[in-house]
């Protein structure tokens, strides 16, 4: 039976402070990994480098794409900014009211019409609802309608070519950083999803060529690194 089990373990995480059972996400490249549904929860004081530099950069009116349980609207909220949290979890929309956020937007990014921001944010490889390199050139393409003038796209990706040399597994036809995921929790699954990891080359091509400036922000030893773009004027 497939529901949103993401959801349900916020839920429980947020009721209880704690799972009894973890949050699994299954993966097109190696055994099941427990997602730290803590993470999701995290004070200002546990954000990392790259997430602070992140938040800095914000500017205007924010859009939180992928906002999960709110901690980063929330922070941005206590800054004074104009922000709003999108997700397409339900379940995660009542946790971010629950916990205070004040604007909080369930649906689908690509979906979303009419609405303008200066900065969309996108945090903890948020970036990855495009799903497939197709997908990221659509969702460049859709990010330009919601984008005021001086508007702004953050957000942070990964390297994940290792991955294949540590789990020894043949790289796919496709380009290696589109992966197959589908979350595990108690006894019921999620519908399957594909996610999209971009290396820096790769993603400065598209951008390039979509008409996008980039600059890479931040770059930490573990391959992932923070990006700001805009439309090229």
């Amino acid at each position: 039976m497939n529901s949103d089990v993401y959801g349900e373990a916020l839920h429980d995480y947020f009721q209880d402070g704690v799972l009894s059972s973890p949050l699994l996400i299954h993966n097109t490249y190696g055994e099941p990994e427990e997602m730290p549904v803590e993470a999701f929860f995290r004070t200002a004081d546990e954000f990392p480098e790259l997430e602070f530099i992140a938040l800095s950069l914000c500017d205007g009116k924010v859009l939180d794409v992928g906002a999960g349980a709110g901690s980063h609207a929330l922070y941005l909220q206590r800054q004074g900014f104009d922000v709003s949290a999108l997700d397409v979890s339900a379940i995660a929309c009542r946790i971010m009211q629950q916990r205070g956020v004040q604007q909080v937007i369930h649906g689908d990014i690509l979906e979303l019409q009419d609405q303008r921001y200066d900065t969309l944010l996108f945090l903890m490889n948020g970036i990855g609802l495009a799903k497939t390199v197709d997908g990221f050139r659509a969702l460049l393409t859709h990010c330009k309608t919601l984008l005021t003038g001086r508007g702004q796209l953050i957000f942070d990706s990964s390297d994940i070519s290792y991955l294949y040399e540590d789990y020894n597994v043949p790289r796919p036809a496709h380009y290696f950083g589109e992966i197959g995921y589908q979350y595990g929790y108690k006894s019921r699954r999620g519908e399957p999803f594909k996610w999209l990891y971009l290396d820096q080359k790769t993603l400065i091509q598209i951008a390039h060529e979509e008409n996008w400036v980039v600059q890479i922000v931040f770059e930490e030893e573990s391959e992932q690194y923070l990006v700001r773009m805009e439309p090229r004027k």
